[in-house]
């Protein structure tokens, strides 16, 4: 029960693509919330959607008088780390959908609906949310093996999160510099600094992640996990401060491994992008 618990959670914020382009969501009051800027990006091909949807809401008045019903500011991920974005859910998105004369609208409507009705399956089997996860992943091309590491570190995540929650630790911000910390003791940077050596913008870091790295990454957030629960640490400092200890576990780990191997477990490939997994796909 507690692993599947973990796995719900962990896919409260994630990416879903529509026609090969991603539209961020969360969950709110347990139904999927869209990106307002993304889905108008998607439909319209706007190199400007926050000025088209600044435009959309001048010509439709009506749209404009019921914006505050329709749109949440929530907290996605962003560039800058994670942000309130304003998102709408399913009836607000066909709201929306009304002002924006496209050729996409019909077939996105049909993904909407969709999307909306594997959220309410979800929620009476969340088994189905690690099921479809795990498929979109193959469908990527990531193997089975990378996968199972990548689905046990959404696992661990969750754990650690969790823990955060029940010792005064619930801003976003906060679990942003916390998990920075990590990071920073694990690998010698922060995960800005890691999807920048990486040439990441908005994707997700670990997707990109080889199998090392994400062993790694597990290991400094279990160990945190593990100083959180002995030590019992309260409050955002004492947090922070097995945030660190937990990261030098896994970075001294990562320090022995890289001078018996002379190999660095950082890597500015992305996981799909190595040769030898390029390879493997070819091969299929």
């Amino acid at each position: 029960m507690g692993t599947k618990k973990n796995m719900e959670k962990a896919e409260e914020s994630r990416i879903v693509v529509f026609q090969k382009k991603n539209i961020r969501r969360t969950l709110h009051n347990d139904e999927w919330w869209f990106a307002i800027v993304d889905v108008v990006a998607v439909l319209t091909d706007s190199k400007d959607p926050s000025g088209y949807i600044k435009d959309m809401r001048r010509r439709d008045t009506e749209l404009s008088k019921g914006w505050g019903q329709i749109a949440t500011p929530l907290l996605l991920q962003t560039e800058g780390g994670n942000q309130k974005i304003n998102c709408a859910n399913t009836e607000g998105l066909f709201r929306i959908i009304q002002s924006i004369p496209s050729p996409k609208a019909e077939p996105f409507k049909r993904w909407l609906a969709r999307v909306g009705y594997e959220r309410v399956q979800e929620i009476e089997d969340p088994e189905l949310a690690t099921k479809r996860t795990k498929a979109l992943y193959r469908a990527k091309g990531y193997s089975d093996d990378w996968i199972e590491k990548r689905m046990r570190g959404i696992a661990i995540r969750a754990e650690l999160t969790d823990e955060w929650k029940k010792r005064q630790v619930g801003q976003e911000r906060e679990y942003a510099i916390l998990t920075a910390e990590i990071s920073k003791a694990t690998f010698g940077l922060t995960p800005s600094e890691y999807k920048d050596l990486k040439g990441l913008e908005r994707e997700n870091l670990r997707d990109h992640m080889n199998d090392l790295e994400l062993i790694f990454s597990m290991l400094g957030e279990a160990a945190t996990t593990e100083i959180t629960k002995t030590q019992d640490t309260q409050g955002f400092d004492e947090n922070r401060t097995a945030a660190k200890k937990g990261g030098k576990i896994a970075g001294f780990a990562r320090e022995k491994l890289e001078k018996e191997t002379k190999k660095m477990v950082v890597s500015k490939e992305n996981y799909l992008d190595a040769p030898e997994k390029r390879k493997r796909l070819e091969k299929k």
